[in-house]
């Protein structure tokens, strides 16, 4: 009979030893659920955002709604109340179209604006731009009553961030053939770009 070696019972042991399930882990304590009361999210006007950029989904979506579309429905003066918050929390300046829904050119300049990203996104980090639907007696006849005539449409009223009127502007010199030309329309949202505030 052949002998093994004195090592082979520990090599036999530790083998076994491995085929072992291990331990069963202690149970864990169920956690009582939080049915306490959840207050919603509030934005902080004094923090700076970049526009509909806030905390609430609701202010998201409420910023939104000011530049998506010209909508005889909308109140323009509660619209720019929202748009004085939005820019004095942003730093920002507001501009004003006015147009309506059935405006070839106001169509266009939406087209001109959405397939320019680099227009786009200067607009959005230095204005909050505001839709105000021309053909609302209800909703825009007040807040237009206080600007200049409009003569054409879509007509642009820069804003500062209290709403102040600091330019007046038809968007017939910002066309080229039968759409927008590039360069005036950055040398216009550059013009009227805030100033800088320093740090400190």
């Amino acid at each position: 009979m052949m002998r093994l070696p004195a090592w082979a019972p520990l090599l036999l042991a530790a083998t076994l030893a491995g085929c072992n399930p291990p331990p069963a882990a202690a149970p864990v304590a169920a956690q009582p659920l939080d049915t306490s009361e959840q207050k919603a999210p509030v934005a902080d006007i004094s923090q700076p955002v970049a526009s509909g950029n806030t905390a609430a989904a609701a202010d998201v979506a409420a910023l939104a709604a000011l530049s998506a579309r010209f909508d005889p429905a909308r109140d323009a003066a509660a619209d720019l109340e929202m748009a004085k918050v939005e820019a004095q929390r942003g730093g920002k300046r507001i501009v004003l179209e006015v147009g309506g829904a059935d405006c070839a050119r106001c169509q266009l300049l939406d087209r001109f604006m959405e397939g320019d990203s680099q227009l786009r996104r200067f607009r959005d980090a230095h204005y909050v731009w505001l839709k105000v639907d021309a053909g609302s007696e209800a909703g825009s006849a007040a807040l237009l009553s206080q600007l200049p005539p409009v003569q054409q449409h879509p007509h642009l009223f820069v804003l500062d961030a209290e709403g102040r009127l600091l330019h007046s502007r038809p968007t017939a010199g910002l066309e080229k053939g039968q759409g927008y030309d590039h360069g005036r329309f950055d040398g216009f949202l550059k013009h009227w770009v805030p100033p800088a505030v320093p740090a400190g």
